[in-house]
């Protein structure tokens, strides 16, 4: 019998809402007056949502004393909560202050552990207020009701082995994030140099310039036009999210009767596809190259590159610090910021000889290989990660499905 099947061996428990245990706070006295954050000051401000954090104020009322009685912050809306042991205070009043009512009964990180294994359940547009209508009505298992020493002593374990996981897990995220970061460094100092060259032994063009290529638009469709299979489609918002420097097959597809109906326009293998629409102006500009054996439906947020350089090259460079400073100036800012092909035509690319093109490209390929394994990695091993903490966790708080006694 291994330590956590000792632990529960033959465990009681008793089930009770999380109002019988827990108390909740409404957190007004402790919402922040200006939200002039600086991390000159002190006092962190604080949200239960994914944010967290959102800044530090110098206001000295209000504080609520998380360092002397921890806290669980719970937004009323999304239900998302966190663990608090630090003096914060708040944005928000849309949010409860929950603890322990009695901690000879129930610890606090106790309770928030279980809280987390609960399914929000949240309809969309559901905008009650979660905790008094929903949560405070959860029922928690409590193990050995009847003697209070086992139960904490319980209770204290199982915190002690979940605050290892999640340590664990934080420790080696920090490490797999400090790695990732270093490595992109890395490949974008050889990428500025290795595209960088002397205008008077290279030849340098305006992307522009008729005898080297052209951009052309893409054609307008909406999300709601994208199947799961036809011809191959890249949408501008995928740019960010789904595509690096190259790609030859895509995530989404429109039907051959809307690309006929539409006129839709499509980039051939070898051209590169370059986003011209987004939030900032750092979004604009990145290329990637397509290299398909089928033409791709390009969106008309975004243009395609038709010229005789190798399309690697070219996406290479679109993603220079040399080339944004190049068409910043041409992008038009708002609530979306864009660009049109002869701001983009104005970018001065070097222009070496094929081979070199060639060269440069297989440098930056291996970089650029590294660089995307350790991104995957990084997800991959978090989510294993994560895996295993949600086992554990399941392992040491489902045990009150199989022994029950109310």
């Amino acid at each position: 019998m291994n330590y956590l099947e000792k632990l529960l061996d033959g465990v009681e428990v008793q089930w009770k809402t999380l109002a019988d245990y827990a108390d909740y706070e409404q957190p007004t006295k402790y919402r922040v007056k200006s939200k002039l954050y600086s991390d000159e000051y002190k006092t962190p401000v604080l949200t239960a949502g994914k944010t967290f954090l959102l800044g530090y104020t110098n206001e000295t009322n209000g504080i609520y004393k998380a360092s002397e009685n921890p806290v669980i912050i719970f937004d009323d809306f999304t239900t998302a909560n966190k663990w608090v042991d630090f003096d914060f205070k708040v944005k928000s009043s849309a949010m409860k202050m929950i603890t322990s009512k009695d901690e000879s009964k129930a610890l606090l990180k106790y309770l928030y552990y279980w809280l987390n294994t609960i399914p929000s359940g949240l309809v969309e547009g559901d905008h009650k207020r979660q905790w008094i209508s929903n949560y405070a009505n959860k029922e928690i298992p409590i193990p050995c009701p009847d003697k209070p020493k086992k139960s904490l002593e319980i209770q204290q374990k199982i915190v002690d082995i979940l605050d290892t996981f999640t340590e664990l897990t934080a420790e080696l995220t920090a490490e797999l994030t400090a790695e990732l970061t270093a490595r992109k460094q890395q490949f974008e100092y050889y990428r500025e140099e290795l595209l960088s060259f002397d205008k008077d032994k290279v030849q340098h063009l305006q992307m522009g310039d008729e005898t080297l290529g052209e951009f052309i638009r893409g054609k307008r469709f909406v999300k709601t036009d994208i199947i799961e299979e036809g011809v191959p489609t890249i949408h501008y918002g995928e740019m960010y999210t789904h595509y690096g420097t190259w790609a030859d097959q895509t995530k989404s597809f429109v039907s051959r009767e809307l690309v006929d109906r539409k006129k839709l326009r499509l980039a051939e293998k070898g051209d590169v596809v370059i986003v011209a629409a987004g939030e900032t102006i750092e979004d604009i500009g990145q290329g990637t190259a397509w290299l398909g054996n089928e033409g791709v439906v390009v969106h008309d947020a975004c243009f395609y590159y038709k010229s005789s350089l190798n399309p690697k090259y070219v996406a290479y460079f679109t993603r220079t610090r040399q080339f944004h400073d190049q068409i910043k100036k041409h992008i038009r800012t708002g609530k979306i910021s864009a660009i049109n092909s002869k701001g983009l035509g104005t970018a001065i690319i070097p222009i070496p000889s094929p081979e070199e093109q060639e060269r440069i490209v297989g440098i930056l390929d291996k970089f650029d290989i590294l660089t995307s394994s350790i991104s995957e990695g990084l997800p991959k091993e978090i989510e294993l990660r994560k895996q295993q903490y949600e086992f554990y966790r399941a392992l040491l708080l489902d045990f009150a499905k199989k022994n029950i006694a109310i």
